[in-house]
This record gives structure tokens, C-alpha cells and sequence, in this order.
């Protein structure tokens, strides 16, 4: 019988690239509300998939690396949420307040994954 693990990091992030996907669905049909949301889609939709693809890693650099670039695309992806508020894109922009609270957890999280798995002793 396995328990069910009450925190998982890949469903977390699979949560975090739905609301960004809704996200992206709400900004104006603009030239800009257009731009932002592509780039949107693409840094926020990405986390989750390379956390996956770490998890099947080849190796600790293989699996730091694929952490490092989830890390990479979270830290754009915070960059374009607080454009979308200083632009004013959405309203009200505390919306967005707590996807940028998820996304700095985030970063928190695969930041202290990385320097951990980099400290380990390979097995």
C-alpha cells in the first residue's frame, strides 16, 4: 500500500503553468497584451516539464542542469507578471499578487534544490 504524499513539486508546478495559461488568456487582445502573453506561455508552461525531465536525469550534473533551467524560466517569468502590473494588463492587478508569491516560492524551491543536489555525495 502506498501513501499518497501530500506535497509534490511536479503538481505544484502543473498548478502554476495552468494559472499562468489562464493568465495568458486574460490580457488584451493587444499588440502588446499578445507579445507578453506568448512570452508568457512559454517561461511560465516550462518549469514543469523540465522538472519532469529532471526527475529522469542521467546523471546529478544532467538533473542540476534541467533544475537550473525550470529556475531560469521562473525567474522570466517573474520578470513578465511584474510588467503585466506596472502596465496595468490586468485588473485588478492583485490578481496577480499571489501568482508572484507562488513564483517566488518557486524559484525558493528549485534554487534550494539545486545547491543541495550539487553539496551530495553521488551515490
Amino acid at each position: 500500500m502506498t501513501k499518497e504524499r501530500e506535497y509534490d513539486l511536479q503538481d505544484r508546478l502543473v498548478d502554476y503553468a495552468v494559472r499562468i495559461i489562464k493568465l495568458s488568456e486574460a490580457l488584451p487582445e493587444t499588440k502588446a497584451g499578445k507579445h507578453i502573453a506568448t512570452q508568457l506561455l512559454r517561461s511560465g508552461t516550462a518549469p514543469a516539464p523540465n522538472y519532469g525531465e529532471a526527475q529522469s536525469a542521467e546523471s546529478r550534473a544532467d538533473f542540476v542542469h534541467k533544475l537550473k533551467v525550470g529556475l531560469k524560466e521562473l525567474r522570466e517569468t517573474d520578470i513578465w507578471l511584474k510588467v503585466i502590473v506596472k502596465a496595468q494588463m490586468v485588473k485588478p492587478a492583485s490578481l496577480i499578487a499571489l501568482l508572484l508569491q507562488e513564483t517566488d516560492e518557486l524559484i525558493a524551491i528549485l534554487f534550494t534544490s539545486v545547491m543541495t543536489a550539487r553539496k551530495s555525495k553521488p551515490r
